[in-house]
């Protein structure tokens, strides 16, 4: 029975060897003392032979060496940090591209914003410049017409407005190239039939929306006599009936230039705007709303020759600085990508190990240490600031012809708040700017389940302050303000002007809200919260009373710490050098020909069976 053993103890040992090494038997991490485990001349080895002890020390050396920081891996190999370098160049780098793209970004959207605002006087009929203030609360309700006359005098003043842009001090002009007239267009939304009879509670009505458009044409008597679209509808064959009316559109694009960006280094930006004046009578309530949206597009200008020949300056060196961050974040990206599949390669071969050796099974908490978070968001990261600065360039370019500032903003904004964050991961190496990143990982269960329970009691008033309070109260309109407001009385904010905003035509109600309102206060504010800072404020004593010689918890610190048996001792110091210069392609390569050394283990031990059936058959 113990030759059976030990006999199973040299085989496990036998394949451990054979996974260390490559295809066709190379020696991938250059291992000579490997060789002396594939000797067969042995049939019987001591558990605690050479041979056993040089294997665990390799296993141990490796895993303590994987595992080890960049500081602690200078102080042992004199390990030069090339992520940690790569880190550091790319946060200077993609900060100063941020702050470039903000200033840019913040002119180009003041600009659009100041052209809406200039829109809205030109072409909006009763515009008062105290809606340019945004303010809470509204110092003004929305802008609305009541009556028939209203709705076509604003429909006129836009019209006129449009035919008399030259008389703007913006320099505006239509899209056609010899700057003459492009018709704007006019659309109806309605009911394919709706009337309704009051006077004998009776209606006629077809749901079918349907949507009607026609080109207005301007013409030089417009912009001396003004226009009637009244008349222009009857003359047209058409007709608006309210009781039925939708939505009534007016659509049209104007172009300009704006030298505010130009400068001794950049020249003027082109810019379209669609314009669209909505008057919005969804409601059916009586009151039509009026609304102006303006899109804006950079278009590529046609300026002087020798003008745009000196933004070739700063153009080469905002051009510079976006490959730069393109190929430092792409040797980050290549770096954590080939550390990620090191680790896997590891923790296949630890695996094999326990299985093999040990005759246990790694903990699925042991293996879960193989993935290191950290490398995974700064690929994100990389990916995403890849990405933005790709479409950066072309935005400088100007090889968009379109609004792509948002979506490019969103990128390289979202990669630089990973890129902080990634830099904390080099701060945990110093126990003293430990505490926070120790501090959440120790809370993150029990916070976890706090959270849980707690938004289920924030879901029941968030949709009960929607049902019962939205008709009343500007708060609690939309399920989304209504979260909002509730958020914002948790953090103390505006909690007076949200007892007294409430309207007081229901008793009922107004009881209710007060009700309502001091329990969700009462509730978050001096329970839930207290309770979030406990459970925090715990797992922080926790951490910083925890002994510094803490006892190994997984079965892959015990293994590294203590070993199988006493004269488990090593020195970390020896056998990592080769191991650690290990290379991508040969990293990339043992894990696809895992498979291959697994059929090749099966077919000796095949080749054995038998050898030793014919033994026994002779």
């Amino acid at each position: 029975m113990n030759g059976v053993q030990d006999n199973a103890r040299y085989d496990g040992l036998t394949d451990q060897s054979n996974l260390s090494r490559g295809p066709n038997n190379v020696d991938l991490y250059n291992d000579s003392e490997a060789d002396l485990l594939l000797d067969n001349e042995e049939e019987y080895i001591h558990p605690y032979s050479d041979e056993y002890v040089l294997l665990e020390r390799k296993m141990r050396n490796r895993l303590s060496f994987f595992f080890m920081n960049p500081i602690e891996k200078w102080k042992t190999r004199r390990r030069f940090p090339y992520k940690f370098v790569i880190q550091i160049i790319k946060i200077i780098l993609v900060t100063l591209q941020l702050t470039l793209f903000a200033h840019t970004r913040y002119s180009h959207v003041n600009y659009t914003w100041g052209n809406r605002i200039t829109f809205s006087h030109l072409f909006i009929k009763g515009w008062d410049p105290a809606r340019e203030i945004v303010s809470y609360p509204p110092a003004l309700g929305p802008l609305a017409i009541y009556n028939i006359e209203s709705f076509y005098s604003t429909i006129n003043y836009a019209v006129v407005g449009y035919a008399n842009i030259s008389n703007a001090i913006g320099s505006y002009s239509y899209l056609s190239e010899d700057s003459k007239v492009v018709h704007p267009i006019f659309c109806t939304v309605h009911y394919k039939e709706g009337s309704a009879f009051g006077f004998n509670e009776s209606y006629t009505f077809d749901g079918e929306i349907i949507q009607e458009c026609l080109n207005v044409t301007i013409t030089d008597d417009i912009k001396t006599k003004g226009f009637s679209i009244k008349d222009y509808l009857i003359q047209h064959n058409k007709t608006i009936y309210f009781s039925s009316l939708l939505k009534a559109k007016l659509k049209f694009a104007l172009k300009t230039v704006n030298f505010r960006v130009a400068g001794k280094y950049s020249p003027p930006d082109c810019y379209k705007f669609e314009i669209q004046i909505t008057l919005n009578n969804e409601d059916m309530d009586g009151q039509v709303l009026v609304d102006l949206d303006v899109n804006p597009f950079r278009l590529n200008c046609k300026g002087n020759v020798e003008y745009i020949m000196d933004n070739k300056v700063e153009s080469f060196l905002r051009s510079v600085l976006n490959y730069f961050v393109i190929i430092v974040c792409t040797i980050s990206m290549i770096l954590c990508t080939r550390a990620i599949l090191r680790a896997q390669l590891l923790k296949y071969e630890t695996v094999r190990y326990f299985e093999d050796m040990l005759k246990s099974t790694l903990s699925y908490r042991a293996r879960w240490e193989f993935w290191n978070l950290w490398y995974i968001m700064i690929i994100i990261n990389d990916i995403l600031i890849i990405c933005g600065s790709g479409i950066k360039e072309q935005i400088e370019k100007k090889q968009f012809i379109g609004d792509q500032w948002n979506l490019c903003s969103v990128l390289l904004g979202t990669g630089n708040l990973l890129v902080w964050f990634g830099v904390l991961r080099y701060l945990t190496f110093f126990k003293t700017y430990n505490g926070v990143i120790l501090t959440l990982r120790q809370a993150f269960p029990n916070t976890s389940r706090f959270i849980l329970c707690a938004i289920l009691l924030y879901a029941g008033f968030t949709f009960c302050g929607w049902l019962v309070l939205g008709p009343y109260h500007m708060k609690f309109r939309s399920l989304a303000s209504t979260s909002e407001c509730l958020f914002s009385l948790i953090n103390g904010d505006d909690m007076y002007a949200t007892f007294t905003i409430m309207a007081t035509k229901s008793s009922l109600l107004w009881w209710f809200s007060r009700l309502y309102l001091y329990c969700f206060i009462s509730l978050f504010i001096y329970v839930v919260i207290n309770l979030f800072l406990s459970v925090i404020i715990d797992s922080y004593e926790t951490i910083k009373n925890q002994p510094p010689d803490n006892k190994p918890t997984t079965d892959l610190e015990k293994f590294m710490v203590e070993g199988t048996f006493p004269t488990s001792s090593f020195d970390i110091t020896e056998e990592t050098d080769n191991w650690a210069q290990v290379s991508f392609a040969q990293t990339v390569r043992k894990i696809f020909c895992s498979f291959c050394i697994d059929f090749k283990n099966l077919r000796q031990t095949c080749l054995f069976i038998n050898q030793r059936s014919r033994h026994l058959i002779i």
